[in-house]
């Protein structure tokens, strides 16, 4: 790694490139592609772990064949004496919202929800609303996402993201 205001080498930065693409690489293939071994590859990613720049992994998840093939987001008002970290407490049970942003301006917050139908995202929703804490809701169903994510272009859809803490076992 380099200086505190710029942690990562050109090698640190392809490896993260590698990882991005396939998480389940083995350390020989990023070896191979940086021109490394295996062991040394190895101790890049620890380290990386380590000082928090690698957080977690990734896998896909096709979302509608698990039954919630809807995807909304709903804008969520709070009274103007509401404290944030009650905002992010209100999904803590709400097992249907994949994340919750708080955002600065209005609304207070953004719920990112996965369900079933729209009967099962009214209901969601109302239960948001009976909690007693929201001031008001606007919801909006997703017809199709995208993000560019990978180096040579290609799209991966958001839709079927599902963050997993434990890396991959790796040979």
């Amino acid at each position: 790694m380099n200086s505190a205001s710029d942690p990562l080498d050109t090698t640190d930065r392809r490896i993260l490139e590698l990882l991005r693409e396939n998480s389940r690489r083995t350390f020989g293939d990023i070896g191979t592609q940086v021109g490394l071994s295996a062991p040394a590859v190895k101790r890049r990613i620890d380290r990386l772990e380590e000082s928090g720049v690698i957080r977690g992994y990734t896998t896909l998840v096709d979302h509608a064949k698990l039954g919630r093939s809807l995807e909304a987001f709903a804008e969520l008002r709070f009274a103007g004496s509401t404290r944030v970290d009650d905002i992010e407490g209100i999904a803590a049970d709400v097992p249907e919202i994949h994340a919750l942003f708080t955002v600065a301006g209005d609304p207070d917050a953004l719920a990112w929800i996965r369900v079933r139908d729209v009967e099962d995202l009214k209901r969601v929703i109302d239960r948001l609303r009976s909690s007693g804490k929201i001031t008001g809701t606007k919801t909006m169903m997703v017809l199709g996402s995208s993000v560019r994510t990978h180096s040579d272009g290609t799209r991966l859809s958001l839709a079927f993201t599902e963050d997993r803490k434990q890396p991959a076992a790796r040979r």
